[in-house]
């Protein structure tokens, strides 16, 4: 079965062309063909490519021309904004443009805590009409990713980064896995699902990280593997470890069976996104 990144990030150094909005931790350019050649250094087949709202914002013009260059490697996902009256318009738009799988919200600063928030379940309801998942980069507010989950029965919604606040260089944080049980709650709502994103990032041991499996397992007991997408958030995770550690970190333990493994590297994302990716 394919091997396929729940999240990754591509980005062209900052010009007046596509000027950046601010700076994401990582290099200072990690382009579409980069960042292909470091899949194929590590035997990964496909990726989601999210659009870096750091960067870019709403605009996901540059990952468009990524996917447009390789289009058997990536899917897309963008940012979408959720204070926007126009949002409806905007999904409809992105929902029909080639490459595309899914749509984001940055619950961050200026983003209603209100589950019942207008603007927040505009995107909602408009994700769910064109079937498009909904992915919640909502660190500090799981308990608002559930309510929404309760108000929009028939929206995908997932958790990026298991919704942990996670480290862009060493340390990782004394308790790492604080919010956990904040996570596990979510599994009662069967429309959610969690990117296994940057998990090695919570780690206080080196390579293979081995102290991140009893938590883990507690979020795949919770959830299953069929709700649960492995990834690395390349290139954020890059000040912590490299690519290929966060790809085999999940290749070598044998906490994992082999159909385990396959759904959590692949299946998984191909049902929940809709995406059908064949290793030729």
């Amino acid at each position: 079965m394919p091997t396929i990144d729940v999240q990754v990030h591509a980005y062209e150094r900052d010009h007046p062309g596509r000027p950046w909005a601010a700076v994401l931790h990582g290099p200072p350019e990690v382009t579409g063909d980069d960042m292909v050649a470091a899949m194929d250094a590590v035997g990964v087949d496909g990726a989601l490519l999210v659009s870096p709202f750091t960067m870019y914002r709403y605009d996901a013009s540059y990952a468009i021309a990524v996917y447009n260059a390789h289009p058997n490697r990536f899917r897309l996902i963008k940012p979408v904004d959720a204070n926007d009256p126009g949002v409806a318009d905007t999904i409809a738009d992105w929902a029909a443009t080639k490459g595309t799988v899914g749509i984001r919200i940055m619950m961050r600063e200026g983003v209603s805590t209100d589950p019942a928030d207008p603007g927040l379940n505009r995107v909602l309801a408009a994700a769910a009409r064109h079937s498009l998942p909904v992915n919640l980069m909502c660190t500090g507010r799981l308990e608002q990713a559930g309510q929404l989950a309760a108000r929009n029965r028939n929206t995908k919604l997932v958790i990026d980064h298991l919704g942990l606040r996670q480290p862009q260089k060493p340390p990782a944080p004394a308790q790492p896995w604080a919010e956990l049980p904040k996570l596990l709650a979510l599994a009662a709502h069967d429309n959610i699902v969690v990117k296994i994103s940057g998990a090695c990032t919570l780690s206080h041991e080196p390579f293979p990280y081995k102290d991140i499996w009893d938590p883990l397992f507690r979020i795949f007991d919770a959830f299953g593997f069929d709700r649960c997408m492995w990834g690395t958030d390349w290139t954020r995770a890059v000040g912590v470890l490299t690519f290929k550690q966060g790809v085999d970190a999940f290749r070598v333990t044998d906490r994992l069976s082999d159909s385990d493994r396959a759904a959590l590297m692949g299946d998984t994302l191909q049902r929940v996104y809709n995406w059908t990716l064949s290793k030729a």
